[in-house]
């Protein structure tokens, strides 16, 4: 019954200083707008309650008033009342914070707050939507909290990496009437120049006509959504309009069909880059390719109506493939048909290998094994290296000084990644944090 389990459920609490996103958090958790959200400041004054259940493990979850310094004082009276009794009694504490801004004053005397209370704190980074924006995620290690996870509350992005570590060791229930706990939908964008056959491959993936098939370029405007169950996984479909660049392209629907491509590119897990046999591979191929690259999008080439060209000349169209995108080596590439749905399964197994090696996560043990067979040289040595994050693998490499690897260093460290640990279609992020800035003497 849920009224004899509300009483024993572990209590998560959502803090942080205002305008940080912990309105817009809970009701990504919860899932339906139960808390009030909006840009200005300390809208949440009082403790909101809530139910959620991830992975079975049912907790009651709290989103309190925004912490601000005051004049004279850190919490304003009465939310600090609040916050109090909802902390006392806090199994896990999530620790809210803007990751597009500089840690603040605020944000230290919070955490010094929280340390003292000797509970399980998580240090969640919000608003990190892009791996552009993940440039400062592995400074707020220097908040002193174990747990650091990026996260977008506004695109559900990282909430069930934060989930997975908000309710580690909470019991799980077998009562009925809690719903099946499923995975969220891997986000698959289709993305391409117009024309290559994404709403053809679309199409032959759901089993259906969803999409509009014309042989004019550019039929696709808008974008498309499809979930589908393959394997008993769900997928969800974006069948995103023609990129063109932005230069050439001269109708005010088909700049806007750039910018929401590119939108939908940035929320995916996942982008099926689909390049046109009967042509090869072109620059604006390799622009488009970019776009998921600078993203940190998870990526798998398809190479689409290879039907129209001769068997023979594969082995050849792929190193032309292979050429134009140098920096997608990782990215595995597949002939397919979208118009007769031949390599569609294909398709499906890449996207499971490339969405596991998307959220394959490596113990600081094992890192560190690793790290001890790595050469330098004389002029750099490297201490230990932690992961930072997932979506795409980051890995925070903490070395003797401060100074960005050399493209073929980062490189070397990257290969000898997946040698040992696989990553197989995921780019992988690195990260330096030094001792001391380059240009300072030891």
């Amino acid at each position: 019954m849920v009224g004899t389990r509300q009483h024993t459920l572990p209590v998560v609490v959502v803090v942080g200083r205002p305008n940080v996103g912990k309105s817009t958090l809970f009701n990504a958790i919860l899932g339906q707008r139960r808390s009030i959200t909006g840009d200005e400041p300390g809208i949440t004054r009082d403790r909101i309650h809530g139910e959620a259940v991830h992975r079975r493990r049912p907790f009651e979850l709290i989103d309190t008033g925004g912490i601000v310094p005051a004049d004279q004082q850190l919490i304003p009276a009465q939310i600090l009342k609040q916050a109090r009794v909802a902390l006392e009694g806090a199994a896990r504490i999530i620790f809210l914070i803007d990751g597009r801004t500089e840690i603040t004053s605020a944000d230290r005397d919070l955490a010094q707050l929280l340390r003292k209370l000797n509970k399980p704190v998580i240090l969640a980074v919000n608003k990190i939507d892009s791996p552009k924006s993940d440039v400062l995620t592995a400074d707020f290690y220097s908040l002193g909290f174990s747990a650091v996870i990026p996260i977008s509350a506004e695109h559900r992005l990282g909430i069930h990496e934060l989930l997975d570590a908000a309710t580690d060791g909470f019991l799980a229930t077998v009562d009925e009437d809690l719903p099946e706990q499923q995975e969220p939908p891997i986000r698959v964008s289709i993305i391409g120049r117009p024309n290559v056959g994404k709403s053809t491959l679309l199409n032959a993936m759901v089993g259906r006509e969803r999409a509009i098939v014309s042989p004019v370029a550019g039929t696709t405007r808008d974008s498309v959504d499809e979930t589908v169950t393959y394997n008993g996984r769900e997928y969800t479909f974006v069948d995103t309009a023609g990129i063109r660049r932005k230069g050439k392209t001269h109708e005010m629907a088909e700049k806007l069909s750039v910018v929401m491509a590119r939108k939908h590119i940035r929320i995916c897990h996942v982008a099926l880059l689909l390049v046109d046999a009967t042509e090869g591979p072109v620059a604006s191929d390799a622009t488009i390719g970019g776009y998921a690259h600078e993203e940190g999008r998870a990526v798998i080439i398809c190479v689409n109506k290879a039907d129209l060209i001769p068997a023979g000349k594969r082995k050849e169209m792929e190193q032309a493939v292979r050429d134009q995108f140098k920096f997608l080596e990782w990215a595995p590439v597949v002939f397919i048909s979208a118009h007769v749905s031949r390599g569609v399964d294909k398709i499906f197994k890449l996207l499971e290998t490339g969405w596991e090696s998307f959220n394959k996560r490596v113990g600081t043990g094992e890192l560190n094994r690793f790290a001890e067979d790595l050469d330098f040289g004389v002029n750099r040595r490297i201490f230990y290296i932690t992961q930072a994050s997932i979506r795409p693998p980051t890995f925070v490499l903490f070395m003797d000084r401060f100074h960005q690897l050399h493209f073929s260093t980062e490189r070397y460290v990257q290969n000898k990644l997946r040698k040992s640990f696989g990553f197989d279609g995921t780019p992988i992020v690195l990260k330096v944090k030094g001792r001391r800035s380059p240009d300072k003497p030891k």
